[in-house]
C-alpha cells in the first residue's frame, strides 16, 4: 500500500502520492466494493424480514397494536385524545370494539402483504446481481454514483436573490483629469506601472493569489489558505476601473464570474478577506453597478460568519471557508484575536446589512463594539490582544501600527460612512485618540513626531511603516475633533507625514524601511536587518494624499512622485514588480513577490494623488483599509429596522 508523503508548502504540510501511486492500478479497491455492495443487498434483505416478523406478526395472547406511548414525549405538541391520560393512550368507545379491532386486523395484514412483496423483490434483486459478471457491476455501480451527483446538483440550494435597495449616491468616478500637463503625464506614468503590474499578472500568476515577478509563476501565503481564489484580481478591478483600463476590467470581471468559488476547503484570514475579497467586490459594484460582484461579496459574507461562534462573539482570526470550524493564530497571546483583525469589518459589514437586509452582519460588529465599551483600558488604550474565551485582554501591548492600526481607523470611517451621525464611533475615537497622544506620541531630540508602541507599561521608542497611515487618519478626522481641535489634528498629520518622507529620504534607494528607530542617536533609520525591507506597502503614500486633499501642498505631490520613481526604478523587473529586502543596500536583493495590495492601494493612492479632486471625492466615498471606496450612506429613518441599522444603513 502507497503511503503519503507530506511536504512543506507555504509553512504548512500536505499529504501528496508518493511517485509511484499515480500508477498503481484501481481494479482491486473496484471489485471489493462490488461484493460489499452484493452483500450489503443480501444483509438488508435479511434484516427487514427480521423487522417485519418482529414488529408486524400478531400476538398470539392478544391482538393489540404495538405502541410505545412516546407521542407525548417527543411530539408534545400532539394533543391526547379526549378521555386519554396522555398522548399515547387508546380511548376505547363503547360499541365500536369489534369494529376497531377488525380494523386492526386488516391494516397489519396489509402491511404482512406488503412486507413480504418487498421481501421478495430485495431476494430476487440480490439474486440478479450474483448472475452479473464484474464488469457488469462495476459499470452499474458507477451509473449509480453518476446518478447520486446529478441528484445532488439538482438539489443545490438556488441562491435566494438580493432584494433591490436604492442604491446610495455614487459621483466622481470617471473624474480626475488634471489640466496641467505635468500631473496628467505623472497620472499616465502611475497608469503605465498599473498595466505593466497587471499584465505581468495576467501572463504569470492568472488565478493564483498573488504573482512570483521573479520566477514568473503563481504565488500564495497562509492568509489566503491552500486556495488559489484570485486575490490580485478581486483587489485590483476598482483601481483598474478608476484608471479606465476597461479590457483589463473585463478580464477580471470574466474571471470571477466564471472562477470566484467560495466552497472550498480552505482556511483563510476573516480579515484579510474581508478587506481584499469582501471590500474589493463591494467597491468595485458601486462604481460598475455590475450585480455579480454584489452576489460574491454576499456569498462569501455568510461564509465568514461561523467565525463569530465564540464564547463572547469575537472572531477567530481564521475560519475554514467549507467546514466553518475557526481558530487563532498560534503565536498570538495565549490564544487571542487580534485588535486591528476583529475591529476592521465594521465598514464591509454595515454594507452587508443595506444591501442584504440581514441584521446579522450589522449586528456581529457592533456586539463588538459594545463588548470593548464595557471594558477596562489601561491608561485609557487597547491592548492589541483580546481572548475570545474568557473575553480578557492578552498582553498589554499597544500599537497604531501593526496588530491594531485600523482599528482606530474604522471607528472614524464608521462615523464618516454614516454621514456623521454614528456618533458613538466618533466619541470612541476621540477618546482613543486623546489616549494614544498622551502615552504614544513623542518628539525626538532632532524635532521629529513619532508615535511608539506601549509594551507593558513601556514606550518602545520604534515607528513601524504601517503606522505612517495615521498621518492621512488625523487628517482626515480633524473635521469634527472636540475642543476645535481641526487645526491641531491637521498640524500633526503633516508632522506624521514629514517624519514618514524622512524614513524614505535616509535610506539609498528612496524607499522606506519596514521599522525604524528613534533612539542611541538615530532617528528614522532601520536597525535591524530584518526591518530594512520594503514589499511594496502604501501607507507613507496614502497619507500623502490625504494631506493633499486638505491642504494642497504641492510638497506632497513631489514626495509622492519621488517615491513613484524609486519603486519604479527599483522594484521594477520584467515580470512585475518586486519587493526589496535592504533599502539601504545600493544592490539590493529582490523578495520576489508582487503583493496584491500593491495594485489594490499603492498604485490606487499614487493614482489619485495625481488627479484631480474630482475622482472620489471625500464627501461621498470612504475608503476600507484596503484602499477599496465604499459610499457613503445618506442618513434616513425606518422604523422597521431602528432595531438594528445605524443611520445611514436602510
Amino acid at each position: 500500500m502507497t503511503t503519503p508523503a507530506l511536504l512543506p508548502l507555504s509553512g504548512r504540510r500536505i499529504p501528496t502520492l508518493s511517485p509511484g501511486a499515480a500508477s498503481f492500478p484501481h481494479h482491486r479497491a473496484t471489485l471489493r466494493l462490488s461484493e460489499k455492495f452484493i452483500l450489503l443487498l443480501i444483509l438488508s434483505a435479511f434484516i427487514t424480514l427480521c423487522f417485519g416478523a418482529f414488529f408486524f406478526l400478531p400476538d398470539n395472547s392478544k391482538h393489540k397494536r404495538f405502541d410505545l406511548g412516546l407521542e407525548d414525549v417527543l411530539i408534545p405538541h400532539i394533543e391526547a385524545p379526549k378521555g386519554a391520560k396522555h398522548p399515547g393512550e387508546q380511548v376505547v368507545i363503547h360499541g365500536q370494539g369489534g369494529h376497531d379491532e377488525h380494523r386492526h386486523r386488516e391494516e397489519e395484514e396489509s402491511l404482512r402483504d406488503k412486507i413480504r412483496v418487498d421481501h421478495e423483490r430485495a431476494l430476487q434483486e440480490a439474486k440478479e446481481k450474483l448472475r452479473k459478471s464484474r464488469d457488469e457491476l462495476r459499470a452499474e455501480i458507477q451509473t449509480e454514483k453518476s446518478k447520486v451527483v446529478e441528484d445532488l446538483k439538482k438539489k443545490k440550494e438556488v441562491p435566494k436573490p438580493l432584494p433591490p435597495v436604492p442604491m446610495p449616491k455614487v459621483v466622481g468616478v470617471n473624474d480626475g483629469d488634471s489640466v496641467e500637463p505635468d500631473v496628467k503625464e505623472k497620472r499616465d506614468k502611475i497608469r503605465e506601472m498599473m498595466k505593466h503590474a497587471w499584465d505581468s499578472y495576467r501572463q504569470y500568476g492568472w488565478g493564483h493569489n498573488e504573482l512570483k515577478p521573479l520566477a514568473k509563476k503563481g504565488h500564495s501565503t497562509n492568509i489566503f489558505g491552500n486556495s488559489q481564489m484570485g486575490a490580485t484580481i478581486v483587489d485590483a478591478l476598482d483601481s483598474l476601473y478608476m484608471m479606465g483600463l476597461h479590457d483589463e476590467f473585463k478580464d477580471g470581471q470574466e474571471w470571477i464570474e466564471q472562477n470566484l468559488d467560495f466552497s472550498v476547503n480552505a482556511e483563510v484570514s476573516v480579515f484579510e478577506v474581508n478587506i481584499r475579497f469582501i471590500g474589493g467586490l463591494l467597491a468595485t459594484y458601486y462604481l460598475s453597478g455590475q450585480e455579480v460582484f454584489k452576489v460574491k461579496a454576499v456569498q462569501l459574507a455568510e461564509k465568514l460568519l461561523p467565525a463569530f461562534n465564540t464564547p463572547t462573539g469575537i472572531p477567530w482570526a481564521m475560519v475554514n471557508l467549507k467546514s466553518g470550524v475557526g481558530r487563532n493564530w498560534g503565536w498570538a497571546s495565549a490564544g487571542s484575536s487580534i485588535l486591528a483583525e476583529f475591529g476592521t469589518l465594521h465598514m464591509e459589514f454595515v454594507h452587508l446589512t443595506y444591501l442584504t437586509g440581514n441584521p446579522a452582519y450589522y449586528q456581529k460588529v457592533m456586539h463588538i463594539r459594545k463588548l470593548l465599551a464595557k471594558m477596562d483600558r489601561p491608561n485609557g488604550l487597547y491592548p492589541n490582544y483580546l481572548n475570545p474565551r474568557t473575553g480578557r485582554w492578552g498582553q498589554h501591548h499597544t500599537s497604531v501600527g501593526g496588530l491594531g492600526d485600523s482599528f482606530y481607523e474604522y471607528l472614524l470611517k464608521a462615523w464618516l460612512m454614516s454621514d456623521k451621525t454614528d456618533t458613538e464611533a466618533r466619541k470612541t475615537y476621540d477618546d482613543a485618540i486623546e489616549a494614544i497622544e498622551r502615552h504614544l506620541i513623542r518628539k525626538s531630540n532632532g524635532g521629529l513626531t513619532f508615535i511608539g508602541e506601549w509594551k507593558n507599561g513601556h514606550l518602545e521608542r520604534k515607528m513601524g511603516h504601517l503606522t505612517c497611515f495615521a498621518g492621512g487618519m488625523f487628517a482626515l478626522g480633524a473635521d469634527g475633533s472636540p475642543d476645535d481641535k481641526a487645526g491641531h489634528y491637521l498640524q500633526l498629520g503633516a508632522e506624521i507625514a514629514h517624519t514618514c518622507h524622512e524614513s524614505y529620504d535616509r535610506t539609498v534607494l528612496k524607499l522606506g524601511p519596514e521599522a525604524f528607530k528613534f533612539d542611541s542617536g538615530l532617528e528614522a533609520v532601520a536597525v535591524r536587518q530584518n526591518e530594512k525591507y520594503y514589499i511594496l506597502r502604501p501607507e507613507v503614500i496614502e497619507t500623502y494624499w490625504y494631506m493633499w486633499r486638505f491642504t494642497h501642498d504641492p510638497k506632497y505631490r513631489q514626495w509622492g512622485w519621488e517615491a513613484a520613481q524609486a519603486i519604479d526604478k527599483y522594484c521594477r523587473v520584467s515580470g512585475g514588480f518586486s519587493g526589496v529586502k535592504d533599502v539601504y543596500s545600493s544592490n539590493p536583493t529582490y523578495d520576489d513577490v508582487q503583493q496584491s495590495f500593491f495594485l489594490a492601494e499603492t498604485l490606487k493612492y499614487l493614482y489619485l494623488l495625481f488627479s484631480s479632486d474630482d475622482l472620489m471625492p471625500l464627501e461621498s466615498w470612504v475608503f476600507n483599509t484596503e484602499a477599496h471606496p465604499l459610499p457613503v450612506l445618506q442618513s434616513q429613518t425606518d422604523s422597521k429596522t431602528e432595531d438594528y441599522a445605524i443611520s445611514g444603513v436602510c
